[in-house]
């Protein structure tokens, strides 16, 4: 994978719960607003905000370019925090938005954002109260065009910019060695060529994967500082330490490597080199740090029982800028609540109290701060929680890695950010402006066959789609279908689909409203006619999915030799879940696997996801009640339902292809021509119901829409934006 489309957080093992079972001074923020927000987190009472303008006239927030020692300067960084310079006064706290490179239907690698998506982004940006935009990588010129645009056109609240620059490709991770002389290359040419980028002055011919054309719009006075490099995997790191013992130390002009810093950290230091004279051969500095995260961070967790997440740390503070560059350095770190499973275990970590609860995670970042105090500031580039109906792994306080309606990730976002001020971070970047099509999670990328289409569907499994402030809803493909049509039956009267990238939307008429269960049979691949699934005596089903009308509840059951599960982790042990009711079980996501903690010994049960899990009520976004992860309701005789693709075991449906377990880290497809259905309400006897059919598709249409309580976020950046 090259260019643009390494270029990605979800192409790393980010926030991957088993890595592949073998992703100044400050003031106290406005309190009612905090008050508010972390209500609405905590009780999951909604905050009565709908709408979010432009914010409200204040201090002007233009730059103020200083020259520090002949270079200009926007911002700083050393010991005593980061300072970004404005008009009213210095700026000690950064909050933003991270932003991807791609939309709906695209990789990243294709280029697909227009100037119209980035100039109405950034205004929905500016009207959310977003100060700072974070990207990856080297956008098209037309990012830098309309960013410059908006900046020009808002000189008091402009939006500012932290320049990414990821590696151009996976060398290092196919040589295991940051040295190689191809890696080492490759990514001093895309350093060089983001500096010539954000100056304005980078002509690049077209490549496949990789931005071209000619950058003209000159953003150096609103870059606010740089981020470079990845998530360093654990074993390209430890075996380019192993592999180089002898590499010299770095003594650059502007960055130099400390006596103690490992061969990966002086080669970092030598990159971080290379960038800070690209700037300073512009006349510009700005604070310049690498990418990191927990899995390379330069604490020790004795009680992480993965190896590969305490086997090798990266240390920021072993890299140091020289007087000669004065914008200074930070630590950057992708943190989230969820992951790695130290968060869950570490004994240290389950004392940490704040506002009066145990917080892990917000242990964590005070432990990343205690290591990095005196030396450097610390800005957490990326978090947030997403809306997804999947979840990948379990966490304290309910913040999970999925499994949120988007008013919860919103609020919890909003929450979060507003501690991140108050514990005394210099910043901290939202994981992420849209919801990403491409993305893959691995609890459910080896169901995903082929998974070079999933950017063609939007999968309510994968948690990594979902991390959005802006939803990106698949259009449907076309009017709904009658697939079945009896007025005279007894049962089912009529079956009527809707299709889109997302669900198969269905709405069943019945002859009179079910009282005491009802069970839809899905016959999507061919299986050998054994029992029925619960309630009905369809033999031919692969999934059912039953309801309650009575209790309002439902689940999806999956036929055991179909399980997913058996994919992710295998053998599963007989006591981690359930056996199989007469050879169904409840459709779920493995979330962990056993382990045995390496400090307190104590044996932990493998974790599942009950994503078959059928909630009831109103998906509609304009409904006063509105529920994303809501999947059925039932209005007298009319039954609304919507099956996620994977609920069906698609595993893509825009080529028609159907999941076949093979057991561990090992799944084929079968192609299908349509999916049968059977219904059954009161009476036990299945009933025939048609069957969906649909046309394969390589191109999508999607809308946007900002998620509900992004008021909340807008209220949080509003906040943490106070001096």
């Amino acid at each position: 994978m090259t260019g643009i489309d390494q270029s990605e957080p979800g192409e790393s093992p980010r926030r991957r719960p088993q890595g592949r079972l073998p992703h100044g001074p400050r003031r106290r923020l406005v309190p009612l607003v905090a008050a508010l927000i972390l209500l609405a987190a905590a009780t999951g009472i909604g905050v009565a905000i709908t709408q979010w303008t432009h914010t409200a006239p204040g201090p002007s927030r233009a730059p103020a370019v200083r020259e520090i020692r002949g270079l200009h300067a926007i911002a700083t960084a050393d010991a005593s925090g980061y300072a970004l310079f404005t008009t009213a006064g210095t700026v000690r706290f950064l909050p933003g938005v991270d932003l991807g490179a791609t939309i709906p239907g695209h990789q990243p690698g294709e280029l697909a954002i227009t100037v119209a998506d980035y100039t109405r982004w950034f205004d929905q940006m500016g009207r959310l109260g977003i100060h700072a935009v974070r990207i990856y990588t080297i956008h098209p010129p037309d990012f830098y065009r309309a960013l410059r645009g908006y900046d020009t056109a808002h000189p008091t609240d402009p939006i500012y910019l932290v320049q990414g620059v990821y590696l151009p490709n996976d060398v290092y991770l196919q040589k295991q060695n940051l040295y190689d002389p191809q890696a080492t290359e490759t990514f001093r040419q895309e350093l060089r060529d983001a500096v010539s980028a954000v100056s304005g002055k980078l002509i690049r011919p077209p490549r496949p994967g990789f931005a071209s054309g000619t950058w003209t719009a000159d953003l150096s006075r609103w870059t606010a500082g740089w981020v470079i490099g990845v998530e360093w995997d654990p074993y390209a790191t430890a075996a380019t330490d192993r592999a180089n013992p002898h590499a010299p130390a770095v003594h650059g002009r502007y960055f130099a490597s400390t006596p103690d810093a490992t061969p990966t950290e002086r080669w970092i230091a030598a990159r971080m080199d290379d960038t800070a004279s690209a700037e300073a051969a512009e006349g510009w500095t700005a604070p310049l740090a690498f990418a990191n995260w927990p899995t390379t961070d330069p604490l020790r967790h004795l009680n992480e029982p993965n190896p590969q997440e305490d086997m090798v740390g990266v240390d920021a503070s072993h890299v140091l800028p020289t007087r000669n560059w004065p914008g200074g350095t930070f630590a950057s770190f992708h943190v989230y609540p969820y992951y790695p499973d130290f968060l869950q275990y570490q004994p240290s970590l389950q004392t940490y109290l704040r506002a009066g609860r145990v917080d892990p995670y917000a242990g964590y970042l005070h432990d990343l701060l205690a290591h990095f105090k005196g030396v450097m500031p610390v800005m957490i580039t990326e978090f947030g929680v997403p809306s997804s109906l999947g979840s990948a792994h379990n966490a304290p306080l309910g913040r999970t890695q999925g499994e949120h309606s988007e008013q919860d990730s919103m609020r919890t976002d909003a929450q979060l950010l507003l501690m991140m001020r108050q514990l005394g971070m210099a910043g901290a970047f939202v994981f992420e402006w849209t919801d990403e099509w491409y993305k893959k999670t691995w609890n459910t990328q080896l169901h995903q066959i082929p998974l070079d289409r999933l950017q063609l569907w939007h999968d309510t499994f994968t948690n990594e789609q979902y991390f959005g402030v802006l939803a990106t809803d698949p259009v449907p493909f076309g009017p709904p279908q009658t697939i079945y049509r009896n007025p005279g039956a007894t049962t089912v009267q009529q079956v009527t689909a809707t299709l889109d990238a997302s669900f198969i939307h269905l709405a069943v008429t019945f002859a009179r409203p079910p009282s005491t269960g009802i069970t839809l049979g899905l016959d999507t691949v061919p299986t050998r006619a054994t029992t029925p699934p619960p309630g009905s005596t369809d033999r031919h089903a692969a999934y059912a999915v039953v309801l309650d009308p009575l209790h309002h509840t439902g689940q999806t059951w999956v036929r055991d030799e179909l399980d997913p599960d058996q994919v992710d982790y295998a053998p599963i042990p007989d006591d981690a879940r359930p056996a199989a009711q007469d050879g169904w079980r409840p459709l779920e996501l493995v979330t962990d696997r056993p382990w045995t903690l390496p400090l307190t010994h104590v044996s932990t049960r493998m974790q599942f996801d009950n994503v078959g899990l059928l909630r009831y009520g109103d998906w509609a976004p304009d409904a006063p009640n509105y529920d994303s992860l809501a999947l059925w309701h039932l209005t007298g005789a009319e039954l609304d339902l919507r099956i996620p693709w994977a609920m069906a075991g698609i595993s893509d449906p825009s080529s028609h292809q159907a999941l076949v377990p093979r057991g561990m880290n090992q799944a084929t497809s079968r192609t299908v021509s349509d999916i049968s259905l059977t219904v059954t309400d009161d009476a036990p006897t299945a009933q025939q119901a048609g069957a969906l059919r649909w046309s394969d598709w390589q191109t999508v249409q999607y809308t946007e829409r900002t998620k509900p309580a992004a008021a909340a976020l807008h209220d949080a950046f509003t906040a943490v934006s106070t001096p």
